[in-house]
């Protein structure tokens, strides 16, 4: 399925916001608004985007939209839908979710599996800088291993994030048997687009897992973001997939997998690894393949 370019709407909903320079969080706010249009309403939980596009009196969002309690925001938009349909809201209407990962995969996955149980009728979007950036980069449910926060320091005693195998949200959304859920990264925009244009066409609970990288958090030059974020995939590091008529598929795979030492290499967060940690994370990226292999489909 090809993105139609000709549904994105002209006008920016999502612009205007104080996030930092090269922010993966805003990239994907912006293109999944672009597909929905401005026929609809956004809820944000206490996350970087509540602090940077809601700063009263201003609002970077140009749309009906709330910010509500971090552990909230699947309950909000839920209830916002609900709301729509008791006033008689067209069917077409689209009620989008944004929260990071830690409101997500730790303080929001309650309220998520309580929609994703319910199929209530909303698109919820998880922009994923691998931990809580708004609050001071701590470690979340989907810090890699061996990653440094302030809550995962390095040091003599300590790799940074260790023993952790990341919460896969698109594999939860699936045991949920929702009606659509997939990955994508801001890093490739026509896959991204692509799969938010197949969410807005469903009825129910539809759940985007898109990486976002961070220069601040991840420690990188910002003008570089887009690049990082192809070398996460490039790499295996992230993977694009999702999760359709009770399947799981895989929507791109590499011909090759790059080695991940210069995608680790290249971001503060990662400069205390030494050889034999790159070697370690390089076999847990292979057998992570291995059963991708086994239990998705391949590209179509």
């Amino acid at each position: 399925m090809a993105v139609n370019l000709k549904t994105l709407t002209e006008e920016e909903l999502f612009y205007g916001a104080k996030t930092c320079q090269g922010c993966g969080a805003l990239m994907a706010c912006r293109m999944v608004m672009k597909v929905v249009g401005p026929k609809s309403c956004v809820a944000i939980p206490a996350c970087c985007m509540a602090a940077t596009t809601t700063v009263y009196p201003q609002s970077a969002i140009f749309v009906n939209n709330v910010v509500t309690a971090f552990p909230g925001l699947a309950a909000t938009i839920a209830g916002m839908a609900a709301g729509g349909e008791a006033m008689g809201w067209d069917d077409d209407t689209t009620y989008v979710a944004f929260g990071g990962d830690g409101g997500t995969v730790d303080i929001g996955i309650q309220g998520l599996s309580g929609a994703a149980e319910r199929n209530d009728n909303i698109l919820y979007v998880c922009y994923d800088n691998e931990a809580y950036m708004n609050t001071g980069v701590q470690r979340s449910g989907s810090t890699p291993e061996y990653c440094w926060t302030t809550t995962t320091p390095t040091g003599p005693c300590s790799k940074g994030e260790e023993g952790q195998l990341r919460k896969n949200l698109l594999e939860i959304m699936a045991a949920h048997r929702v009606p659509y859920a997939a990955t994508a990264s801001v890093a490739y925009p026509m896959d991204l687009l692509r799969k938010v244009e197949k969410a807005k066409a469903y009825k129910g609970c539809r759940v985007l897992h898109i990486s976002a990288p961070c220069p601040t958090g991840w420690g990188y030059d910002p003008a570089r973001s887009v690049e990082i974020g192809k070398m996460a995939v490039e790499s295996g590091m992230w993977y694009l997939a999702e999760y359709e008529d009770d399947k799981l598929k895989l929507t791109y795979r590499p011909k090759a997998l790059e080695p991940v030492e210069p995608y680790l290499k290249c971001q503060r967060r990662f400069r205390h690894l030494k050889p034999e940690d790159i070697q370690e994370i390089q076999s847990v990226r292979d057998q992570g393949w291995e059963r991708l292999a086994a239990l998705y489909e391949g590209v179509r």
